[in-house]
């Protein structure tokens, strides 16, 4: 029969209510990190946070695709092709896809939910159990057998009085908010990554070009003692001398042609293709320029655009929505819903058969006895909610204490770079001066190969502290999540995605 209410207004109100219901639990509020809003690194001390300090940069910063500040197309076209074709990515994409439909789903299950159906039967009346004899009616010898059609639907709702679904779609959300960051982060990782690899193969390029001028000057070396020594000037030692020199430098070369392929096997694997497919790679270290705004201090407040840190917090929000879940549980249930039926015993008469019925219910469900089991859960989330703001605050600090270590490296690097400078220029004056000496007879080979020596090792420090300069860079700029800007600023949080 109808049900009419009187005030409509009353339905007013109660619809609303229905379908927010309140919501159980606490709410959810963003951790104060630890480290205030000072700033990080300083050439005094960069491990340390300096309250109110300002972001000192030289420069302007390279925006969002923070790879490009070192100035190499064919490294942006390496990291482009990486973001497109990375199988880590798209295994990433795809989990953060399936969590945000987790999302609709858990947002879904709050709507009422309607149901149709269809079918067809096919009975016997039992005449008996009506009380008719067989054979008592006309035409009929037994029981008689007829097809019936029907067709009906049904629909439930769950009013969510104490905000438990509500809480599940907060706590889906969060969690596909975790993944988001998940995904940014991997994507700043992959493209870190690329930039290394292409760093690291021009140094050992470089490497192997200082081996290779090294060698000539070996062979020009072995050349001329063994000439001083036929024209009766020099020694067999000293022949012996310099050819063992050029041995042992051309021993290097292998090894560094091992650590090339490895490292552009490396690269191939980040950019989605078999080694053989990579093409040539000849980058070297000259062909890089440093950013133009190399940091001495940067605010804290761009260390927490981190995505790592981020996922934390966002951690955080889905424990706290887990206690709301599990608190709705311990409180009553309402269901209300209903069915209707209509059927006939030909197909075409379903519609206007006056076979049919109806069914409306609700229904309450309260938990009476459980053995515990509900406040152990809402007790077990309460514990899990704190172990993510711990895991939060942890997170925060490592991520201030790698920062600040970076920014010191920075720091250091710049410094051992004019040292190194300075010692390849000694060394190679040293070099001249010991060939031109040795080649009026003033002195012997063993000196020529010792200011070689020298020079050699000069050469290396050079091209390691060099290339050691660029990774630290590259280093800070994923540590800070995409890198910062010219006025201190972090760059958008969605570059790591692009």
């Amino acid at each position: 029969m109808p049900v009419s209410f009187g005030k409509p207004a009353f339905l007013a109100f109660l619809l609303p209510a229905l379908l927010g219901g309140c919501a159980v639990g606490p709410d959810f509020k963003a951790p104060a990190s630890p480290g205030g809003g000072g700033a990080y690194g300083s050439p005094a001390d960069a491990t340390r946070p300096v309250a109110g300090a300002p972001a000192t940069l030289i420069g302007e910063g390279p925006g969002l695709r923070w790879w490009e500040a070192f100035g190499s197309q064919e490294m942006n076209r390496l990291v482009d092709q990486a973001m497109a074709n990375n199988h880590s990515l798209a295994a990433s994409n795809a989990t953060l896809e399936n969590a945000r439909q987790l999302v609709a789903a858990a947002a879904g299950r709050r709507l009422p939910q309607v149901d149709a159906g269809a079918r067809v039967e096919r009975q016997e009346a039992n005449l008996a159990a009506s009380g008719f004899e067989p054979g008592a009616l006309p035409g009929l010898s037994g029981n008689p057998v007829f097809n019936l059609y029907s067709v009906g639907g049904g629909v439930s709702f769950d009013p969510d009085l104490f905000g438990g679904k509500k809480r599940a779609v907060e706590q889906a959300a969060a969690q596909a908010e975790a993944r988001q960051r998940q995904t940014e982060a991997a994507h700043l990782t992959v493209a870190g990554r690329v930039v290394t690899q292409v760093l690291t193969i021009a140094a050992i390029r470089d490497r192997i070009a200082t081996a290779n001028a090294l060698l000539e000057e070996d062979r020009r070396n072995v050349a001329l003692t063994d000439a001083r020594r036929r024209a009766g000037e020099g020694t067999m030692v000293e022949v012996l001398n310099a050819q063992s020199q050029l041995a042992n430098d051309r021993s290097e070369i292998p090894q560094l042609a091992q650590e090339l392929d490895e490292a552009r096997h490396m690269l191939a694997v980040l950019v989605g293709i078999v080694p053989a497919d990579l093409g040539p790679t000849e980058f070297h270290l000259e062909q890089f320029r440093l950013p133009d705004d190399i940091p001495v201090t940067l605010p804290s407040e761009l260390v927490h655009k981190r995505p790592d840190i981020l996922q934390a917090e966002a951690d955080i929000h889905a424990a706290t929505a887990a206690v709301g879940v599990a608190a709705a549980r311990l409180y009553p249930s309402l269901t209300l819903g209903g069915t209707y039926s209509q059927g006939s015993p030909q197909p075409g008469d379903i519609l206007s058969s006056r076979f049919r019925g109806f069914d409306i219910f609700a229904g309450l469900t309260a938990p009476l006895f459980h053995g515990g089991t509900l406040k152990a859960q809402k007790r077990g989330a309460e514990a899990s909610a704190r172990a993510a703001a711990s895991a939060y605050r942890q997170t925060v600090l490592e991520a201030f204490g790698q920062v600040a270590d970076l920014l010191d490296a920075v720091q250091s690097d710049q410094k051992s770079m004019r040292n190194r400078m300075e010692a390849s220029d000694v060394a190679s004056r040293s070099l001249r001066l010991s060939r031109r000496s040795f080649q009026v007879g003033n002195s012997g080979i063993l000196q020529v190969l010792d200011a070689e020596r020298l020079y050699q090792r000069a050469q290396s420090g050079l091209v390691d502290a060099r290339a050691r300069q660029y990774l630290n860079i590259a280093r800070l700029y994923v540590a800070t999540a995409g890198g910062w800007t010219g006025d201190g600023r972090s760059a958008p949080q969605d570059a790591a995605a692009r």
